[in-house]
């Protein structure tokens, strides 16, 4: 059998930069049975010389490797395949702002549907530029595919999709690797990305409940301006543009306690789970009727809200990891919509 020295192939007329031509041919001879676990890798000096490649180059190849527990190093003996389990699969990374039910449906149902060839890890970053910064500093180059949901929380506390800092790490990964999902990157369209037009969408659905809401005088937006989790300042736009179209009296409240006073005719839409729980305990101690003295819609359907008869506002969080894994299966850097839905139950 052939020494790994004879089976690395490199391209000079290739664009790809040498180390990724390494790691790729590496790769390649394992995954089709060249080479095998405990099988002697090349020296750093050997492979830099036989190809004419610095030093730095097959460091940085053999620093992946070893990342991704390709190679293993023994000091005194050299370098060894160390496995041959995952190498044949691709390997994506999800970066995700929280570990919320809905980000978790989405991952769960991607699993589902990308097939045994792929290996998917997850990850979150709480919508923390620094923690972000870290985690892709961490595992660069380690993984074929950065699935990334862009949702970061700014110094006070408000929402931002990104800072100067995220563009620019975000920037040295080959945009064939990078996927954006739930948010958009709005200044390049030339990334693979699932998203959600907040504004429009909340609109478009609102509208589409238009006939029940109107029984309605007063609409409430309960929307925390500021939060460790922020919200997209999309979800406002929609919110004032529903309300401005159709000349709806309107408030934007900060959250829902102990304190807060209801009136009837008045119907809330809320965001987090803690606000829609206090608003249904209010109601019981205000003796209200859900849908009837006071209206109810809450942000991203849950199988609880199911159950309660909450009429909802969302996106489909299933729909969402299917197509995914269909685009990276199909190798497609398209641009999709998330569908997003008005899902009217008794609460209105």
């Amino acid at each position: 059998m052939k020494s790994m020295i004879d089976l690395i192939k490199l391209d000079e007329t290739s664009r790809v930069p040498k180390y990724m031509q390494i790691i790729d041919s590496i790769i390649h001879n394992i995954v089709v049975g060249n080479a095998k676990v405990g099988d002697k890798m090349p020296s750093i000096n050997r492979l830099s010389q036989e190809f004419y490649l610095s030093r730095d180059t097959v460091e940085r190849a053999y620093k992946v490797l070893k990342k991704r527990k390709v190679i293993v190093s023994v000091h005194g003996k050299g370098t060894y395949i160390a496995r041959t389990q995952l190498i044949a699969k691709k390997n994506i990374l999800f970066l995700v702002n929280q570990l919320s039910p809905y980000k978790l449906k989405t991952y769960n149902s991607f699993l589902k549907h990308i097939g045994e060839n792929h290996h998917a890890d997850i990850q979150s970053y709480h919508s923390d530029e620094e923690l972000f910064l870290d985690l892709m500093s961490k595992h660069e180059t380690a993984y074929d595919y950065y699935i990334v949901v862009p949702h970061f929380r700014s110094n006070n506390l408000k929402h931002t999709n990104f800072t100067s800092r995220v563009q620019e790490r975000l920037s040295k990964i080959p945009k064939e690797k990078l996927i954006f999902l739930d948010n958009r990157n709005t200044d390049n369209v030339d990334f693979m990305e699932i998203y959600q037009d907040f504004e429009n969408d909340l609109f478009e659905a609102l509208s589409s409940g238009l006939e029940k809401i109107s029984k309605y005088k007063m609409l409430k937006l309960v929307f925390p301006t500021t939060s460790f989790y922020p919200h997209p300042t999309g979800i406002l736009r929609g919110f004032r543009k529903f309300c401005s179209h159709y000349k709806f009296n309107f408030e934007i409240i900060e959250e829902v306690d102990q304190n807060t006073k209801l009136e009837k005719e008045e119907l809330y839409i809320t965001i987090e789970e803690d606000d829609l729980v206090n608003l249904v305990n209010r109601l019981r101690f205000y003796n209200y009727g859900l849908g009837k003295d006071v209206g109810v819609i809450s942000y991203n359907d849950t199988p609880l809200k199911q159950l309660l008869g909450i009429t909802v506002v969302s996106t489909n969080f299933t729909d969402m990891g299917r197509i995914l894994a269909e685009m990276i299966l199909a190798n497609k850097r398209e641009q999709v919509k998330n569908d997003f839905d008005y899902i009217e139950r008794t609460s209105i």
